[in-house]
């Protein structure tokens, strides 16, 4: 049995963690370092950090915010957002970082996996794919924080994403980021039967319940929590509880 991963996700503008709805219209929700303490305390397995904005103005901004939480959280730290270059790779694995997370440079320049994957190791690169529905079973992958159209198939990019050296996917659901709908089921079936890798699903949690589908149905090897533990409307401990009447395996946490 696969242990599934529960992981908080946290996107940040500038100092501020924020929250949107289909990755638009974000709102400030406070101090990204306090909610990475929370949910490490919670029991979160992992935490991604994305830079929303850093596409927009060509730098990533997080390595105050990573170098704090490597200090604070003893968990994997993803971290996403403006990574052009194996360099910028390296800035952030330096800071802390465990793994990198690329979308819109990836899309841009392909190679730029395989020259992260084979500079820091598979398990370092992931693929960050922000995916829209544009027909039945069909999705187009985004770039920019959900901004810009890539005109490439979902399926297709991550299937050559891993032929390239990704080892890992996280999979963002753009029609249900923020929406509280639950997962893209469809979606994440989709991309999980055709990769070897883990996928992470992200993207419309709105209750703990809404882990059962995704792991079940949709094959997901872990889930990125983001609006459900920022507006306390549930602990990462709620989604491990909900997961264990699920009949999931996931880490046991003690909350003592």
């Amino acid at each position: 049995m696969r242990n599934i991963r529960l992981i908080g996700r946290l996107d940040v503008k500038g100092p501020n963690l924020i929250k949107g709805v289909h990755l638009e219209g974000l709102r400030v929700i406070g101090s990204p370092t306090e909610h990475a303490q929370r949910y490490y305390q919670q029991g979160a397995d992992e935490l991604i950090y994305m830079d929303c904005v850093a596409s927009l103005y060509g730098r990533n901004s997080l390595h105050d915010i990573v170098e704090q939480a490597a200090r604070d959280v003893f968990i994997p730290l993803t971290v996403g957002g403006g990574i052009r270059s194996a360099d910028d790779a390296n800035r952030l694995l330096r800071c802390g970082a465990d793994k990198v997370a690329v979308n819109t440079a990836a899309v841009a320049n392909p190679k730029l996996i395989t020259e992260i994957a084979r500079r820091f190791g598979s398990q370092c690169m992931v693929l960050s794919v922000e995916a829209k529905q544009i027909g039945p079973g069909h999705w187009e992958a985004y770039t920019d924080n959900g901004r810009e159209r890539s005109g490439i198939d979902v399926v297709e990019w991550v299937k050559q994403g891993v032929a390239l050296g990704a080892g890992e996917i996280l999979l963002t659901s753009v029609d249900r980021d923020g929406t509280r709908r639950g997962f893209d089921i469809e979606l994440i079936e989709a991309v999980s039967s055709v990769v070897s890798v883990p996928v992470i699903a992200s993207g419309g949690m709105g209750k703990p319940e809404d882990i059962a589908a995704a792991i079940h149905t949709g094959g997901a090897d872990a889930i990125a929590m983001a609006d459900i533990l920022h507006y306390k409307r549930a602990t990462v401990g709620d989604v491990r509880k909900a997961a264990q009447a699920a009949g999931i395996d996931v880490r046991e946490f003690d909350h003592a």
